[in-house]
């Protein structure tokens, strides 16, 4: 019966995608400006970090995510690991954040040279739970003039860092309640979620900082970037900053007076993005599209589809189901892809990691669940 199911199941993703050779889990879609941008980069030599293209994609991402400014930079890894310095996250201190995500999350934070603690997530979203948070914060968070501490560590909790699981958002109204009662900021790892929405507002757009991720795999994509997003001017004037190089502007001496980042986008990656942002409804059009298929399906075969929450339009960048148990997972990843048809378990938790294993972490009960039964399917925009 189950090698019945999962031949079924290869067959519609060979007849949504139309071919039975190798279908990827996830790739970029070029139909618009990319090749006229590109041209004009070679043209005009302007294909390093100075060019239009790269205060046009910093006016677009600003746009798309309803923030005042936006920083582009080089990866999204990058972004969060300079978007918690400019919050305050410094050497030794705590950075909430969430074991079940991909490991640039916790790497930004180690970057930094803090400590990740790592916080259940919420079964619905996949992402970071504000219960969790609270419950953590009510037994070990003492609040003082200067900020949230953890009595049991001594160490200040400088930043929460929620990341929005292959786009659906998290709970950010119950998230900013509780951040808010305990003076922490917070700096959404919007990396997956980009045209995610919460109540109709953009993801990024909710913490005092929001970043991007524009890789190769990532539902717009600019090669390699990322973007750094607030409303605060501040801030986004530092990050500018920093990220590059902190050179003090003159006609042509150089001075750098701290410590700073060559973390810029160059303008040829930043040519890829605008195309690819001037294309993004569509994307995210056909995303759905592609999403109502899939639930249709597997609804038939009593699979759960992962679908967005109430108040949430997500933007199904990797589409996922839930399996049974962790031996029906296996199962559906071996056919699937001895098949030629990629899917992919959700990531291990972050304290399975050899360089993350000591950290301070709660039960993980949700999160160990999720572990055992996500897996995501072929998602690309077609």
């Amino acid at each position: 019966m189950r090698d019945l199911y999962l031949n079924q199941t290869i067959c519609f993703i060979q007849e949504t995608f139309q071919t039975t050779d190798f279908i990827p889990l996830h790739v970029p879609h070029f139909s618009g400006n990319e090749k006229r941008y590109l041209n004009e980069c070679i043209d005009t030599t302007f294909v390093s970090s100075v060019g239009k293209f790269v205060d046009q994609f910093e006016e677009q991402i600003a746009t798309t995510a309803q923030t005042n400014r936006a920083v582009a930079v080089v990866n999204g890894t990058a972004g969060i690991q300079v978007a918690l310095h400019l919050v305050g996250v410094r050497a030794g201190d705590e950075v909430l954040t969430q074991a079940l995500t991909f490991v640039a999350t916790a790497n930004a934070i180690l970057y930094n040279n803090a400590h990740p603690v790592f916080l259940d997530v919420d079964l619905d979203t996949m992402g970071l739970s504000p219960n969790a948070v609270s419950d953590f914060l009510e037994e070990h968070g003492d609040l003082r003039e200067d900020g949230c501490y953890n009595k049991s560590t001594g160490r200040k909790i400088s930043a929460c860092l929620p990341m929005h699981t292959f786009g659906f958002p998290v709970h950010l109204d119950e998230l900013i309640v509780v951040c808010n009662k305990w003076n922490i900021p917070i700096v959404e790892d919007a990396a997956e979620s980009l045209g995610s929405l919460y109540k109709g507002k953009p993801t990024g757009s909710f913490g005092e900082l929001g970043v991007f991720s524009f890789n190769g795999n990532k539902i717009a994509t600019s090669g390699g970037g990322g973007a750094i997003v607030t409303n605060n001017k501040a801030l986004a004037d530092q990050g500018k900053y920093l990220t590059t190089t902190a050179k003090q502007p003159h006609a042509y001496e150089y001075y750098h007076d701290t410590l700073g980042y060559n973390y810029r986008m160059p303008n040829v990656n930043a040519a890829l993005a605008c195309a690819q942002l001037e294309q993004l409804q569509g994307f995210l059009k056909k995303k759905r599209k592609l999403a109502s298929s899939y639930k249709a399906y597997f609804s038939t075969k009593g699979i759960v589809f992962r679908t967005e929450t109430q108040d949430t339009k997500a933007n199904y960048w990797l589409m996922c189901v839930e399996l049974a148990n962790k031996e029906e997972r296996n199962l559906f990843l071996e056919t699937t892809n001895a098949q030629g048809v990629m899917t992919r378990p959700i990531w291990q938790l972050m304290f399975r990691l050899p360089m993350y294993k000591d950290c301070t972490r709660d039960s993980q009960k949700n999160a160990i669940f999720l572990e055992e039964r996500i897996v995501n399917i072929p998602s690309s925009v077609i």
